[in-house]
């Protein structure tokens, strides 16, 4: 397993409760992703992704003062299409975990940092966090998901606007339009995201991630193709105890 704790890990990992906790670990440079964290960050999704554990929620959130500053230009070096590839790859994993995602943003949220915090299901922002697309300030295009997922939360009309203006939104406006689930002050945003955490790990495991892939795999269909993925490509129901006496009563 990579390092669960250590200043010198690129993202950290601490298990507890159920809970995943991923933290983005360059705290000096905001977070901003380089080969190194971006590696470490990979491997983490690889092992949940083969993880058979009773965990249910996976918070990402970042050290020091920001949530992900974006790709650190001058440590990236030379990309090329099979990188960008890999790179999309590994976010795609991200947003297919059966566990429920949570980004807990806070500080800088631009660019590929966003791409992160888009990959998510829930984005829980504080009154501090700054979100923004600067791709064009640079003549980079999007290749983790910017086109394909900001889009889907905050609608195409809006997301161009963001993406051509490289506008930055603070928590409030990003809460406002959609694109945060909620906005808290900053010294609440450990305890929102704490109690959300707690919500969904109230309900079955196995509920929570049938009805997020059905979601997924659904999405763009039309209702009566929807309908039927969901009737198909369910993969059953898994009733608990308190479900038995209902099930007596009601068949009389």
């Amino acid at each position: 397993m990579v390092a669960t704790s250590g200043s010198g890990a690129f993202v950290r990992r601490e298990d507890a409760g159920g809970v995943c906790t991923l933290t983005l670990n360059r705290p000096d440079k905001l977070n901003a992703i380089d080969p190194a964290l971006f590696d470490t960050l990979a491997e983490h999704l690889r092992e949940l992704q083969q993880d058979t554990s009773d965990l249910g929620v996976i918070v990402l959130r970042g050290a020091g003062r920001s949530f992900c500053a974006g790709v650190d230009l001058g440590g990236v070096g030379g990309v090329d299409l099979a990188g960008l590839r890999h790179q999309s790859r590994t976010l795609e994993v991200f947003g297919q975990l059966p566990q429920i995602v949570i980004a807990a943003v806070h500080g800088h949220c631009f660019t590929g940092g966003l791409e992160l915090a888009l990959a998510a299901d829930w984005i829980v922002a504080a009154e501090s966090a700054r979100f923004g697309d600067t791709h064009g300030k640079y003549g980079l295009v999007p290749a983790w998901g910017m086109t394909q997922r900001l889009p889907r939360r905050i609608g195409a009309a809006r997301a161009l606007e963001l993406m051509a203006t490289s506008r930055r939104l603070d928590g409030r406006e990003a809460e406002r339009i959609g694109l945060a689930n909620c906005c808290v002050a900053d010294d609440q945003l450990d305890a929102t995201v704490a109690a959300l955490a707690a919500e969904i790990l109230a309900n079955a495991r196995h509920s929570n991630a049938a009805s997020k892939r059905l979601l997924r795999e659904s999405d763009g269909m039309r209702l009566s193709d929807g309908l039927a993925h969901e009737q198909f490509r369910s993969p059953g129901s898994q009733p608990r105890n308190w479900l038995s006496p209902w099930r007596s009563s009601a068949r009389g």
